[in-house]
C-alpha cells in the first residue's frame, strides 16, 4: 500500500500542481482586471522548455537541477508512504542545496543574487520546519506522518499556532508575495527570476516541475492538521490556497531582512508559543 501511495503521489503531484499553477495564474490575472492565460499555460510552457534547443551556462546545471527534481520527488513520496517528518524537510533542504548551486555555477550576477537568497530562505525554514515536526511528535510521540493521520481529534486542536506559522512558511515556499525574496514569476519586485535567471530549455522546465511537487507536498501537509475528516481537509487546502493567491496580490515584497523578522516572530508568538504550552501540558501521548 506504501508503494501505491508513492507511485500514485509521482504521478499525480505534477499534474494537480500545474493546473493549480494554472489556477492562481487565472485568478491573479483577475485581481489585476486582466483575461490572463488559459488554464493549461503552465503544461505548454513546461513542454515548449523541453523541446527548446539545448543551451547551458555549465553543463554542472543538468546534473543540479535534475538532482533537484529527483530529491524533490522522492520528498513527496517519502510523505505521501507516511515516512518521518524530519527526513522529508532534510531531504527538501538538501533538494534546494542543489538549486542554489545550479544557480551559482552560473556566471550571472542575478542568478548569483539569487541563490544567495534562496540560501538564506533554507536558513530561515529549516529551523522552522523543525519546530513543526517537533510539535507533531509531542503529539503523537512519532515523527511519521502516519501518526498524525490516525488521530481520534484533528491535529489542529494541539497544534493551532504551529498551523498559523505553517501558513506562514507556505508563503515562502509558494514563492508568494511579500515573501517572494529569491524568485519571482511577477514583476513586481527588484529580482523577478533571480535563481533560476541562468537555467532555460530543459534545467528550467524541471524547476518548474519540481515546483509543482514541492507545492503539492506542502498542500498536502495541511492534511496533518484535519487527518480523519476530508471534507474538512479538502476546504481546508482549497481555503488557504486561496489565501495564498490573496495575499500574493495586496501584500508588497519586503526585504530579505523584514522576511526574517516577521516569520521568526510569527514563529515565536505562535509556534513556539504552541510547543511550550503542549511541552508543560507533557503532550497528549
Amino acid at each position: 500500500m506504501f508503494i501505491v501511495g508513492a507511485v500514485l503521489f509521482l504521478i499525480l503531484a505534477p499534474i494537480l500542481g500545474g493546473l493549480l499553477t494554472g489556477c492562481d495564474r487565472v485568478l491573479t490575472a483577475r485581481f489585476q482586471s486582466r483575461v490572463g492565460p488559459p488554464l493549461l499555460q503552465p503544461f505548454y510552457d513546461v513542454a515548449k522548455l523541453w523541446h527548446k534547443e539545448k543551451a547551458f551556462s555549465n553543463p554542472l546545471e543538468i546534473i543540479f537541477t535534475t538532482a533537484y527534481l529527483v530529491l524533490i520527488a522522492f520528498s513527496g513520496a517519502m510523505l505521501a508512504t507516511g515516512g518521518n517528518l524530519l527526513f522529508v524537510f532534510f531531504s527538501l533542504a538538501l533538494a534546494h542545496t542543489f538549486l542554489i548551486l545550479a544557480a551559482y555555477s552560473a556566471n550571472a550576477p542575478y542568478a548569483h543574487i539569487g541563490a544567495e537568497r534562496e540560501l538564506l530562505s533554507v536558513m530561515i525554514l529549516e529551523p522552522i520546519l523543525i519546530l513543526f515536526a517537533a510539535g507533531c511528535f509531542l503529539v503523537t510521540g512519532s515523527f511519521d506522518t502516519y501518526h498524525m493521520l490516525i488521530l481520534d481529534v484533528p491535529g489542529i486542536i494541539y497544534l493551532p499556532g504551529v498551523f498559523i506559522v505553517f501558513i506562514a512558511v507556505l508563503t515562502l515556499k509558494l514563492r508568494k508575495s511579500p515573501f517572494d525574496i529569491s524568485t519571482s514569476h511577477h514583476a513586481h519586485q527588484e529580482l523577478v527570476k533571480g535563481v533560476t535567471s541562468s537555467l532555460s530549455g530543459r534545467s528550467l522546465a524541471k524547476v518548474e516541475i519540481a515546483h509543482w511537487y514541492e507545492m503539492m507536498i506542502f498542500l498536502s501537509m495541511i492534511l496533518l492538521f484535519f487527518a480523519g475528516y476530508p471534507v474538512l481537509s479538502a476546504v481546508a487546502i482549497i481555503l488557504v490556497f486561496l489565501l495564498e493567491i490573496v495575499i500574493d496580490n495586496i501584500f508588497p515584497r519586503v526585504t530579505w531582512k523584514m522576511t526574517v523578522k516577521s516569520l521568526w516572530i510569527v514563529t515565536l508568538v505562535f509556534g513556539v508559543g504552541n510547543i511550550v504550552v503542549l511541552g508543560i501540558l507533557g503532550g497528549i501521548v
